[in-house]
């Protein structure tokens, strides 16, 4: 029953859940790493931009990142940053639309889409001779990583030996409610203002394809998905969408050491994000849950200037879980 007991602790004044999220993004600064962008071709003619960080090692961790986030967050950087420190060469792959141009295709990314990290992941393989290969996901780029797993299963590719994911919403319904909610206003707006950015860009390519007339009335992820996550993608409804892409499904199925770690109060995550149950069932899927650590926090100070998530990833890597 691979339950464990988090060793996290956050620094006094920040065991809101709400400032462990906030605070990194207003405050961290985080060294850009002067990354190797790659861009490859995606099976339906589309690309994708990868940003390598090698030294070279003999590992190396795939990386992908939350929605609407990029190779630049400073989660990411400092995730690399600490794989780097590591002795693991890492690269980002930035989700459809999100490494600063357009993507070429009416669709873009979203928590289901795994066939973008398996192109990514045949790429490093092929392309690449390591010895070695670990899976790191945050948030969106979490639920990707573990839906991936469990739908390989035992037939993952035999190069990819653990992975570990940070503030996954496992099931996509209850966290699109979760974050419907009136103390989660300040996140939806932003969410959304982002992503009508991303329709104003298709409209200009494509036009006559989208739209965002009435865009204003949109209020949740549910009004979103509805108008077009499930149709661009060929999903019957928000629901469907939901359903079919969360990960919690397939965790069941993961055959490689996994460590997911959901802080408890993590304001986008409900209840149903936590999967105990599959944990205590799969000895592969490693539960952590601490306390606090918000969404894509789990803030340290120390004069690395490392948090407790980069070094946590990294030990779990590099040695046996635990």
């Amino acid at each position: 029953m691979p339950i464990i007991d988090s060793t996290y602790v956050p620094p006094l004044l920040l065991s809101n859940g709400h400032l462990q999220t906030l605070f990194p993004t207003l405050f961290r600064r985080t060294a850009g790493f002067p990354y190797q962008r790659e861009r490859i071709t995606t099976p339906d003619d589309d690309f994708l931009d990868l940003d390598w960080a090698v030294q070279p090692f003999r590992r190396i961790a795939i990386i992908a990142h939350g929605l609407e986030g990029d190779s630049n967050r400073t989660y990411v950087l400092g995730m690399v940053r600490a794989l780097i420190k590591g002795g693991w060469d890492a690269v980002v792959w930035n989700a459809r639309g999100c490494g600063g141009e357009p993507n070429q295709t009416l669709r873009f990314t979203h928590s289901g889409a795994t066939e973008d990290l398996q192109t990514v992941l045949s790429h490093v393989a092929a392309s690449h001779n390591y010895d070695e290969i670990a899976l790191i996901g945050f948030s969106l780029g979490g639920n990707v990583t573990l839906k991936y797993l469990g739908e390989n299963g035992k037939q993952i590719h035999p190069k990819v030996t653990k992975a570990v994911t940070f503030s996954v919403p496992c099931d996509l319904q209850s966290g699109s409610l979760q974050l419907a909610g009136m103390a989660n206003r300040i996140y939806m707006r932003r969410f959304l203002r982002d992503l009508r950015k991303k329709i104003r860009i298709k409209m200009r390519a494509m036009p006559g394809e989208i739209n965002d007339k009435g865009y204003a009335q949109l209020r949740t992820f549910e009004d979103f998905d509805n108008r077009y996550t499930a149709p661009i993608h060929g999903f019957a409804d928000a629901n469907d969408y939901w359903r079919k892409s969360s990960c919690r499904p397939f965790l069941k199925n993961i055959s490689i050491p996994t460590l997911l770690v959901n802080a408890r109060n993590d304001p986008f995550l409900a209840g149903p994000c936590f999967p105990i149950e599959e944990s205590e069932a799969n000895p592969h899927l490693y539960l952590e849950m601490p306390i606090s650590g918000g969404h894509v926090g789990f803030v340290t100070f120390n004069p690395e200037g490392e948090y407790w998530s980069e070094t946590r990833a990294v030990s779990f890597l590099g040695a046996n879980p635990s």
